[in-house]
C-alpha cells in the first residue's frame, strides 16, 4: 500500500476512535418544516436530505397544533379547500417520502404534531399509557418507568415520535410474547379524520381493540388522518442482562433460527468481509439482578462536526480512487474498536467494564443521545446531520420470510466468495443487522414472523454519481427483493424496493377499504403513498437513474457510461441487471 493510503487508514481510524469515545451532548436537529412567511410557504425535508428523488417537498402551508382542538381545525381547513394533507412529526426520519401533501408541489398543507407532546397518563389499574401522538418515545419510556412500568417492544432508536413509529411500523427484536413492535401492544387510537360539510369538515373516530378498524390504524402511513392519542399496554418494570459474543459465520446459516428462539431480545450483526457475527445474547432479568447499565448506542451517539465531516471526506476519497482494500482495513479497525466499546453499552453512565451488561428496560431498550441536545453546544451533532456535511448514506431494510432467510444468506455469501473486499463499505457502517419481528395482525404489518435485515452504505453527494461496487448492492437488493420475495420496511430503503410490495402485504386490500372509509376523498393519500399502496407505477427512464434505486437499468445509459459504468447481468442472481464498472482492474463477465 501507498504512503498515502498508509495515511489515510491511520487518518480515519484516529477518527473513529474520536467518535467511538466521545461523549458529547451536541445541537439538536434542524427541524424539518421552515417556512419562508410565517407558517406559508414551507418546505418538509427528512432528517437525512434529501428525499429519494432529490426534489423538494412543498407546502402551501404548515400548521403546529397544540391540542386536539388545534389538529380539528387543521383538518377542517385542509376539508374544506379540498386540499391534500401529510402529518409530519418532529423528528421527520423516514427515508421515502410518506411526509409529503400529495405531489408536493406546494398546494397541500403540512400538519405538524412537533408541538403536540404534552399529555402522557399512565393508568395503573389497566397498566396502560396514553399520550398525545407526538410524545417523543423516550418521554413515553421515561413517563412509564417513573410509574414501575416498562414497554416491552420499541425501535432500537428513540429519536421517533409515537405516531411516527406507528405509522410506518417501526420496530425492535423479539419472536416472544406479543412481539418485538410498538404497534403489537396499542389498546386504541384516537384518529382526526375528514367530515362532510355538516359534520364540520372534520370528526373524531376512536378504534378500540375488538374493532377491525383498529387493524388498519396501528400502521397506517399517515393515510388515514391525524393520530391525536394512542393508548398502548405496559408492563411491570424488568432489567435486561446483555452479552455480545462474536463467532465466525461458517453455520450462520443453521444458527440463525435457533439464536432467534433462545433470547427475548437477542439479534445478530453480520460482517461478511471479516466473516464474523456478533450475537447479541439479550434477555429478560430480574429487578433484583445487580446492574445499572446503559445502551448508549455508539452510531446514536453526538459527534464532533469536524470528526463527521472528516469522515465523510476520507470515505469520499476510497471512493473516488475506488480504494477497497482500503475500506477493508478500516472496517476491521473500526468493528474492533466498536467491540472493544461493546459498541456503546455501558455498565453505568459512564464506562463498559466487563459483560453481562444488566439495566432496567428504560435504559436499554433504546439509544438517541445525539437528538437530545442543546442549541448552545456549536460543535457536536448527530453524524448524519446534513447541515455538516457528514455522513451521508442509504439505508436497505428488507424483511424476510423465514424460508427464505438461509437462501438470501448463501446467496450473500457466494457474492462475497467472489470478490471479498466489494462487501467492505457496510462494514464501515454496522454490517448486515439482523433482528425477528412476530407476524401482526395489521394489516400493513408483516404477514408472518420474519428476519428483518437492515444496512447502510455510501451514497454520493451527486445523484449522477455512482459508488465503489455499485454493482454488487444493487444486485444484494434485487437478491432480497426479487429473487427472495422480501418484504420492504415502510420507512426505509429506495424506491425499486416498493416494487410489487402491494403483492406482498396480502391485507392491503382490507386496509384500501380502511382508507376510503375515513378518507374518501383521499386527502391523506400522495403521490407516494398512492404507489406504495396501489402498486409502483412504470417510471419513464431516464440517464443515471439506476445509480440512486430509481430504477432497475436496462440499457447502459440507465448507469454511467461516461464514468464506466454499464448495465450488466449480476454474479449470482442472473435475472438482476446491475450498474458494473469496466476498466483494468474490473474486466466484464
Amino acid at each position: 500500500m501507498s504512503r498515502s493510503a498508509n495515511g489515510t487508514k491511520c487518518s480515519i481510524f484516529f477518527l473513529q476512535l474520536v467518535l467511538l469515545a466521545c461523549k458529547c451532548l451536541g445541537m439538536p436537529p434542524a427541524p424539518p418544516v421552515t417556512c419562508k412567511s410565517g407558517n406559508s410557504s414551507c418546505t418538509v425535508r427528512s432528517a437525512y436530505d434529501p428525499w429519494p428523488d432529490r426534489i423538494p417537498c412543498n407546502a402551501s402551508a404548515a400548521f403546529f397544533p397544540t391540542s386536539e382542538d388545534e389538529i380539528i381545525r387543521a383538518v377542517a381547513y385542509g376539508g374544506r379547500n379540498k386540499l391534500k394533507m401529510k402529518v409530519v412529526t418532529g423528528f421527520s426520519h423516514t427515508i421515502p417520502k410518506l411526509v409529503c401533501p400529495g405531489s408536493g408541489d406546494g398546494t397541500g398543507i403540512i400538519i405538524s404534531t412537533r408541538d403536540y407532546n404534552k399529555e402522557i397518563v399512565v393508568n395503573r389499574d389497566e397498566m396502560t399509557v396514553t399520550a398525545d401522538s407526538g410524545v417523543g418515545l423516550r418521554e413515553l419510556i421515561e413517563a412509564a418507568a417513573a410509574s414501575g412500568f416498562a414497554l416491552a417492544a420499541a425501535p432500537y432508536w428513540e429519536g421517533l415520535s409515537l405516531g411516527g413509529l406507528l405509522s410506518t411500523g417501526s420496530h425492535g427484536s423479539s419472536f416472544w410474547g406479543r412481539g418485538g413492535a410498538l404497534h403489537e401492544y396499542v389498546v386504541s387510537v384516537r384518529l382526526v379524520v375528514p367530515a362532510s360539510q355538516r359534520q364540520g369538515y372534520a370528526r373524531i373516530v376512536t378504534l378500540r381493540e375488538g374493532d377491525p378498524d383498529l387493524n388498519a390504524a396501528k400502521v397506517s402511513l399517515g393515510v388515514l388522518g391525524v393520530i391525536s392519542k394512542v393508548t398502548v399496554r405496559v408492563e411491570g418494570q424488568f432489567k435486561r442482562n446483555v452479552t455480545n459474543v462474536v463467532k465466525e459465520d461458517d453455520d450462520l446459516e443453521e444458527e440463525i433460527m435457533d439464536f432467534a428462539g433462545a433470547h427475548e431480545f437477542g439479534d445478530l450483526t453480520w460482517y461478511p468481509y471479516q466473516r464474523r457475527v456478533v450475537y447479541k445474547m439479550d434477555d429478560r432479568a430480574s429487578v433484583a439482578a445487580e446492574g445499572n447499565g446503559v445502551n448508549d448506542f455508539i452510531g446514536f451517539r453526538s459527534t464532533s462536526i469536524l470528526v463527521s465531516a472528516a469522515l465523510r471526506s476520507t470515505e469520499k476519497m476510497l471512493e473516488k480512487t475506488k480504494n477497497s482494500a482500503g475500506k477493508c482495513k478500516e472496517a476491521k479497525l473500526i468493528l474492533d474498536s466498536k467491540l472493544a466499546l461493546a459498541n456503546g453499552l455501558k455498565n453505568n453512565d459512564f464506562i463498559f467494564t466487563k459483560y453481562p451488561v444488566v439495566g432496567f428496560q428504560d435504559k436499554m431498550q433504546t439509544s438517541g443521545s445525539c437528538y437530545k441536545s442543546s442549541s448552545a453546544d456549536l460543535v457536536n451533532a448527530c453524524p448524519w446531520d446534513p447541515r455538516f456535511r457528514g455522513l451521508f448514506f442509504y439505508e436497505t431494510t428488507a424483511i424476510f420470510s423465514l424460508s427464505k432467510i438461509k437462501p438470501f444468506i448463501s446467496d450473500v455469501k457466494k457474492l462475497r466468495d467472489m470478490d471479498p473486499e466489494s462487501l467492505c463499505g457496510i462494514e464501515l457502517y454496522n454490517g448486515f443487522l439482523m433482528r425477528f419481528i412476530r407476524g401482526s395482525t395489521a394489516y400493513l404489518g408483516q404477514p408472518e414472523d420474519s428476519v428483518v435485515i437492515d444496512f447502510n452504505y455510501f451514497r454520493a453527494d451527486s445523484a449522477s454519481n455512482p459508488r465503489l461496487n455499485e454493482d454488487i448492492w444493487e444486485e444484494i437488493e434485487q437478491i432480497a427483493f426479487f429473487k427472495h420475495g422480501a418484504r420492504p420496511h415502510w420507512a426505509k430503503n429506495r424506491r425499486i424496493a416498493f416494487t410489487g410490495a402491494a403483492a406482498k402485504y396480502p391485507n392491503i386490500p382490507k386496509f384500501l377499504r380502511v382508507m376510503k372509509k375515513y378518507d374518501p376523498d383521499g386527502l391523506f393519500s400522495s403521490d407516494w403513498s398512492d404507489e406504495i399502496l396501489r402498486g409502483m407505477k412504470k417510471v419513464e427512464k431516464e440517464e443515471g437513474c439506476a445509480l440512486e434505486g430509481l430504477c432497475i437499468c436496462e440499457e447502459d445509459r440507465h448507469c454511467a457510461p461516461n464514468q464506466g459504468y454499464l448495465c450488466r447481468p449480476g454474479k449470482v442472481y442472473s435475472d438482476a441487471r446491475v450498474c458494473r464498472f469496466h476498466g483494468d482492474n474490473f474486466p466484464s463477465l
